[in-house]
Parts: C-alpha cells; structure tokens; sequence
C-alpha cells in the first residue's frame, strides 16, 4: 500500500474516532456548562474551563480505544505502557489550544452564552487539536516500526527473552523423563 493511500486511510479513520469522541466531549461539557434543556441550573456554569478539561478526559478515553484499536491498528504502540503516557501527554498539551481559544472567548471579548464557547471551544480550538494530534500520534505514540527504529537496548532485550524463552520450550521438549519419579496414571 502506498505512503499516500496509508495516510489518507488512517486520517480518515482518525476523523471517524475524533467525531465520535468529540461528540462525547461536546454533549459533556454543554451539560456542565449550559445544562441543556431538562437542568435548570447548570453544574458548573461559571466555571467553564473546568468543564472543558473533565469533558475533554471523557473524549480522551474514547479517543484513544478507538486510535488504539481501529485507525491505528496495523500499528505497534512505540512505548511499553501502549503508548498510553505519550497519548495522555499529547492530549494534554493540545488541550491548551481549545482551553485558550475559550479562556480568550470568555476573558477577553466577554461572550459566555452556548453559541461563543462551542464556536471558540468546540470547533476553532477542537479543530487545531485535532490537526496537531494526528501527526504527534502518528510520531510518539503509533509509530511504524523498522527495526532500525527500535533503540538497541529494547532490541538487546528482545534478543535475550526470545533466547531464554527458545531455551526453555527445547529443554522441557528434549529431556528424557526422571526413571524416579513416580508415574501417573489416567486415573490421577
């Protein structure tokens, strides 16, 4: 498969997870924030920064199950933990761009009402986040890997657990049973 075809097909099945994850983030952070139409009086209404970051720790889980096991799945994860640290560190980071597209909405033009947040949170600052996770994922956490690309130590490593584990299936495969013991029989 070309390098183009690869990447259009992982960034479209990125766009799918993100959707979804940011449908679960959005739908979230209305609730806290502007209680839709069955809460009175919003959870968090004055706090929507707040808001914002647990609405975003809900997308992040759903985001990474569906990076993880659809749209970078032909991918090994580059970090022993699954790439979860990496994943987790990057969402953080790109957070503060919807974070500060919102903090500026609020602080400095004075809009709080549904429409400003979603238009500075949800879609300006969603959308940034989205382009700068894509490739940081792609580079730290779903990497491909070549062998060249695996530091030595990890290669070391896994050379010695391949040999021990090699070692261990021909030892219990070639040795010859102890005359000793005591024999078993069907019935025990």
């Amino acid at each position: 498969m070309s390098k183009k075809k690869r990447l259009l097909g992982e960034s479209g099945k990125f766009a799918v997870v993100g959707i979804v994850a940011t449908g679960v983030s959005v739908l979230t952070f209305n609730l806290l924030v502007h209680g839709y139409w069955f809460i009175d009086q919003a959870i968090l209404r004055n706090h929507a920064i707040t808001a914002y970051v647990i609405a975003s720790a809900a997308g992040m889980v759903v985001s990474y199950r569906g990076s993880r096991s659809w749209a970078f799945s032909d991918r090994e994860p580059t970090h022993p933990d699954g790439g979860r640290t990496a994943f987790l560190v990057i969402n953080v980071v790109t957070m503060l761009l919807p974070v500060g597209c919102l903090w500026f909405t609020r602080n400095v033009l004075g809009l709080d009402d549904p429409l400003s947040d979603n238009i500075s949170a949800n879609v300006v600052g969603l959308f940034l986040g989205f382009v700068a996770r894509f490739f940081l994922f792609r580079r730290f956490v779903f990497r491909d890997r070549q062998p060249d690309d695996v530091p030595e130590f990890y290669q070391r490593a896994g050379q010695l657990v391949d040999g021990y584990l090699h070692a261990g299936v021909n030892a219990r495969t070639t040795a010859e049973p102890d005359p000793a013991a005591p024999r078993r029989t069907r019935s025990e």
